[in-house]
């Protein structure tokens, strides 16, 4: 993983981010010597928690869906309650 500070990203975003498109590698920036934040690819951020967060948004919704669903009372069978909706 490469390695900038602050200063070096300041004077050079330009490359710091033809380098991040070229080689999609996380960039670790660092201030004062100490990890504070990764630059890293738009395809890996949408992989990683756009994707991620629409398919637990899909489950929650699945899992409110089955909350919701009850069995049926009525012990008639769906294809004669069918017959009797298309004959009325």
């Amino acid at each position: 993983m490469q390695k900038i500070n602050a200063l070096q990203l300041r004077q050079s975003l330009g490359k710091a981010v033809e380098a991040l498109q070229r080689s999609g590698e996380p960039i670790l920036l660092e201030r004062g010597r100490k990890p504070v934040a990764v630059l890293i690819s738009l395809r890996d951020f949408q992989e990683r928690f756009v994707e991620k967060a629409a398919a637990e948004a899909r489950d929650l919704i699945l899992q409110q869906m089955d909350a919701l669903a009850t069995a049926s009372v009525d012990p008639t069978p769906a294809v004669d309650v069918l017959r009797e909706l298309r004959g009325a």
